[in-house]
């Protein structure tokens, strides 16, 4: 069974032990909704300063849909191209937004976020959907986020 370990490293050290805590949730899984459900639960209970950990999945060729989360209830669809989610998903590239509300097209889904990070998932050059995190603190998120971040989601993906 999965053991959850105390964080008590520097950031780094933390974010490298989440990262093998994640591929021992993920061992041996196949079912996407089972391992996105652990991945978010995993990191809600990681980070600290956060109000929703979760996924948007693409669901046509243009739209984003409410996946596996943590948090309060959601908006459910997002365009591509709208928001922070739906702008990352079509450049296919991570967005750090130091203050929601100077991102031009946000989506308010939860009037307390105040910065946002998202993730695109992608398996080679295709899209699967963002892991998208919010935190109610402007700034919440930096550089070594980005980076911990997006190995953690490059070890999702495999099991995607």
């Amino acid at each position: 069974m999965f053991n959850v370990e105390m964080y008590t490293g520097n950031r780094e050290e933390n974010y490298e032990l989440v990262k093998k805590q994640l591929q021992a949730l993920l061992h041996d899984e196949k079912n996407q909704v089972a391992n996105l459900s652990n991945a978010s639960a995993l990191l809600n209970q990681f980070l600290d300063r956060v109000n929703w950990v979760g996924f948007y999945l693409l669901d046509t060729n243009d739209e984003l849909v409410l996946g596996p989360f943590q948090g309060l209830p959601a908006c459910i669809r997002i365009p591509l191209g709208k928001g922070v989610c739906g702008t990352a998903a079509l450049k296919k590239e991570t967005l750090l937004v130091e203050n929601v509300n100077q991102f031009p097209g946000h989506i308010a889904c939860d009037a307390a976020s105040q910065s946002e990070i998202v993730v695109p998932l992608l398996k080679g050059e295709q899209l699967i959907g963002v892991l998208d995190i919010d935190s109610p603190e402007l700034n919440r998120f930096d550089k070594l986020d980005q980076q911990k971040l997006e190995e953690f989601v490059e070890i999702l993906v495999t099991y995607l």
